[in-house]
């Protein structure tokens, strides 16, 4: 039992260094099941925190400050880890909440819940050509680039859906 708690790399974690707390989200991607979707969660309130007080201007260069940030945080704290993009490290689920919800095409409860959804779906799912990154890109800015393409595939949806809605009911 002592030498699996001592090769969980969760355990080479500490909460006190910023880098390592940025990239499990504030802890969220420690919780369990599923800590990608925890992250997007509390990414989802964050982000939409977010929005209620900044211009969205400001969000959207956060948002890319964030991700450039990311490159560095998730590389150093997978080094840490021993382990490339560990499932605790959820700062790329963080940036990619923060663009699906930096174009939405309003931001309501709703749109943001359906940007959660629809983000998770094809963060999991990772169809062509984000899989190929994911496997091929053993960086920082490979743990996030997936998470940019899953939330590029999520805006395109969102927005398909969002204008055949409004056809359909206007």
């Amino acid at each position: 039992m002592q030498n699996t708690v001592q090769q969980d790399p969760r355990n080479r974690l500490s909460l006190t260094n910023p880098v390592h707390l940025l990239a499990v989200g504030f802890g969220s991607g420690l919780l369990r099941p599923a800590p990608g979707t925890w992250g997007s969660l509390a990414a989802t309130l964050i982000g939409a925190a977010l929005l209620q007080i900044m211009p969205l201007k400001i969000f959207l260069f956060f948002t890319a400050l964030c991700f450039v940030a990311g490159c560095f945080i998730c590389q150093k704290t997978a080094d840490d880890m021993g382990v490339h993009d560990h499932g605790a490290i959820v700062w790329d689920e963080f940036v990619g909440i923060f663009i699906v919800l930096g174009f939405l095409p309003e931001v309501n409860w709703l749109l943001c819940i359906t940007g959660f959804v629809v983000f998770r779906f094809f963060d999991i799912l990772k169809p062509y050509p984000i899989r190929y990154f994911d496997r091929k890109l053993k960086s920082g800015f490979g743990i996030m680039i997936d998470d940019v393409l899953a939330a590029i595939y999520s805006i395109i949806t969102i927005y398909l859906l969002f204008y055949i809605l409004l056809e359909i009911f206007l």
